[in-house]
């Protein structure tokens, strides 16, 4: 871990387990030590020690980024808590990937890529209520575990590890964004393969769904309204405290506890438009009139505009769904399926008319993958959420009724059919054409990434230490 947090343990699997990237696994973030530490020091191991490290703690150096023995051993726990099989969590394959992981972050930091401190923050803020939640809400005993004196300081350590991932994340996708494949290349890929060695694709479906959602009663959208007014009158004319009225009353947990407080917003920050739009509309110190977002209603005060940046804070409510408005959706949605289910419309029909998703209705609630940008999901990876709704399922049956609740915990009601399947088979070129172009890109990007990396691992500081000097690994890290 950073020099920072060391004493912060293992936080939460999402945090130690590597996860997959395109062409292995990524890392938590690693200590570091200072770059005059490394420009002024000899390169070899004794800068390690005058950088305050014992040697025999220190697996490897990429960079500014030091990779210590108990980085290793916390991404194995977290590895073997997933039952990942032990061959793939040898110490030399963790190094491996550390240490890659390490080069892109690095990098990133060098090329400045650009990266959302507001949705990084959020991150850590999100995983802090989840903590909290583990905790049963209690803040004494979480600060206790992780040995941290407050919130701000468990945030501010998050943020490092956080914002390192997106860092590598982020570099890995400039690497390969260029990366494109010709139709010529596609069919050239396919034919390489032998028929004995053609990919093999699982069972597919096509399926389609109809969302309610339950209408919120204009007395609700009202109420939340005049309490925004209230608060903004409250700031605007007895100067009362935003940061305050935020951490009493907004309903947004990812800023609540900083007072609703978003740093370097740009126009670029993953917040919907309509609340970019307000937010830059506004001068230095302003507050806005309630304004309404897919989340709810809001109100922004902008604390300080730095240039194409600013800081602000705001103040999320919710309107309230009644119980009478539930359950007014799920008889209509219970309606709509017998309906179907009695011949008098087609499943395509009824989403076109009555389905609430956007997006989805006007194809007939059929949805898109969002790895193929084709209509068909391979059975066994649907998003768990789908799945088992519709794993039993046979072409034309439509599921039972479903509450899937938004981000915000507001109820959604849902039935899905499967429109179609495939059975399983062997790779067929025309039949399977958008899934080989994506096997074949794919290749074509692991082989820009391993090109970039030796080219990168070639001028930049990397030391391994000891053992780990033994170990075969699949980038050149000793540079033999």
């Amino acid at each position: 871990m950073r020099s920072k947090t060391n004493n912060l343990k293992f936080i939460t699997k999402n945090m130690v387990v590597l996860s997959l990237s395109l062409v292995g696994m990524g890392a938590t973030a690693q200590e570091t030590i200072n770059t005059e530490d490394i420009a002024s020091a000899a390169k070899d191991t004794a800068s390690v020690v005058r950088a305050g490290f014992k040697v025999d703690g220190v697996a490897a150096v990429v960079g500014e980024y030091v990779i210590l023995d108990s980085d290793i051993s916390k991404a194995r726990a977290g590895l073997q808590e997933q039952d990942v099989d032990d061959s793939e969590t040898t110490s030399c394959k963790l190094l491996d990937r550390l240490m890659e992981n390490e080069l892109y972050t690095h990098q990133a930091v060098i090329d400045s890529v650009p990266f959302s401190e507001p949705q990084v923050r959020s991150y850590g803020q999100q995983q802090i209520s989840s903590f909290l939640r583990q905790f049963g809400g209690d803040e004494e005993r979480l600060l206790k575990f992780y040995k941290k004196e407050s919130i701000s300081a468990l945030e501010e350590e998050l943020y490092e590890i956080n914002r390192d991932q997106e860092l590598a994340r982020a570099m890995q996708e400039r690497i390969v964004e260029n990366v494109e494949v010709t139709p010529e290349e596609i069919r050239t890929f396919y034919n390489n393969f032998k028929e004995e060695d053609l990919p093999f694709f699982g069972e597919e479906v096509e399926i389609a769904k109809i969302q309610i959602e339950p209408e919120v009663p204009e007395e609700e959208k009202q109420k939340v309204i005049d309490e925004l007014n209230g608060y903004r009158k409250d700031i605007v004319e007895s100067g009362s405290s935003f940061a305050t009225k935020a951490v009493l009353w907004s309903e947004d947990e990812a800023s609540r506890g900083d007072g609703g407080l978003y740093k370097d917003v740009d126009r670029k920050s993953q917040f919907v438009k309509e609340f970019r739009d307000v937010a830059f509309s506004l001068q230095e110190g302003e507050v806005s009139e309630p304004f309404e977002t897919e989340f709810g209603y809001h109100i922004i005060k902008v604390e300080k505009i730095k240039g194409q940046k600013i800081d602000l804070r705001h103040i999320l409510r919710i309107p309230k769904v009644t119980p009478a408005s539930e359950a007014a959706a799920k008889d209509l949605i219970t309606k709509i399926k017998k309906r179907i289910e009695d011949g008098e419309l087609t499943f395509q029909e009824a989403a076109k008319e009555f389905s609430d998703e956007k997006e989805t209705a006007s194809d007939g609630g059929i949805l898109i993958n969002p790895v193929t940008q084709d209509r068909m999901f391979e059975l066994k990876n649907l998003p768990p959420d789908i799945y088992p709704r519709v794993q039993n399922l046979d072409v034309g049956d439509i599921s039972m009724v479903f509450n899937n609740p938004t981000r915000t915990g507001r109820t959604r009601y849902e039935i899905y059919t499967v429109s179609k399947k495939v059975k399983e088979h062997k790779a067929e070129f025309a039949k399977d054409y958008v899934k080989i172009k994506n096997l074949a890109l794919q290749a074509k990007q692991i082989k820009a990434i391993q090109k970039w990396q030796k080219e990168k691992i070639a001028e930049t500081y990397v030391k391994v230490n000891g053992d780990y000097r033994g170990c075969t690994y699949e980038r050149n890290w000793l540079k033999n």
